[in-house]
């Protein structure tokens, strides 16, 4: 538990609650602050610090030492809070479900340091913690089959551990795993990769990745998009079973 978090509510004589009344968000969103690792998003840190009168590091001193970069904590902040998330992705295993050794392997042709590349491993790796936890969110996620028989640096053996992963995974009761055939015609989700989070109070937040820097989405008119954009591939996918028995199909390939 939070116990700066948690004392400081005291102090002010405030609860989860009237907190949550007072900056028009879900009382569920302020309890989870009081858990370990939970970081409210950028937007609603410097708000709880002024009503409790505490610096922000006072509550969640984790703040300093964390390990991704600057531009992508707030889907970090985002991921942490959510009831939910739906991750469609065309050419990587998405991030949450991720090998150490996959991990390195996708930042093996960036301009990196050993020490930057430790860093943003550590990073990915902690990031997965939110699919074991008691109040983890649901995790829907959609893969191009590409993903799973295009090979990456490392080797046989490395594809062969993470396909191994991916079938650990969505035996987990937070993981929905689904795959897109190759048999399927042109699809939307050959326009990217993206991901639909929904928060405790209902909002729905999105990330766009890109070549260059994601992007987070909020507006309505974005987030209807990519809500259609999202069922349409969906229902291009397999279903479960068939999605792990392809799934387990490719993982024998590589061994």
């Amino acid at each position: 538990m939070n116990h700066a978090f948690v004392a400081a509510l005291a102090e002010a004589s405030e609860t989860a609650e009237s907190l949550a009344c007072r900056m028009g968000i879900h009382p569920k969103t302020v309890a989870r602050w009081a858990n370990p690792g939970r970081v409210p998003q950028t937007r609603h840190r410097a708000e709880v610090a002024k009503i409790l009168r505490k610096d922000v590091v006072d509550l969640w001193p984790d703040i300093v030492n964390r390990r991704e970069p600057v531009w992508f904590r707030p889907r970090v902040d985002i991921e942490r809070e959510a009831v939910a998330l739906r991750a469609f992705q065309l050419a990587w295993v998405p991030g949450l479900l991720q090998t150490e050794a996959y991990a390195r392997a996708t930042l093996a042709w960036e301009a990196l340091t050993a020490t930057e590349v430790d860093e943003l491993v550590s990073a990915r790796m902690d990031r997965q913690a939110i699919l074991s936890g008691e109040r983890g969110p649901l995790f829907v996620a959609v893969l191009d089959e590409g993903i799973i028989r295009r090979g990456i640096a490392g080797g046989r053996s490395l594809m062969a551990d993470q396909l191994a992963h991916l079938i650990t995974c969505a035996d987990l009761p937070s993981v929905q795993l689904h795959i897109v055939p190759s048999e399927a015609i042109a699809y939307p989700g050959l326009n990217g990769p993206f991901t639909l989070a929904e928060l405790p109070d209902g909002t729905r937040v999105g990330h766009v990745d890109s070549q260059a820097q994601a992007q987070i989405v909020d507006q309505t008119s974005e987030i209807a998009t990519l809500e259609r954009r999202w069922e349409r591939i969906r229902g291009e996918a397999l279903p479960r079973g068939r999605s792990l028995d392809l799934l387990r199909e490719a993982a024998a390939s590589w061994t």
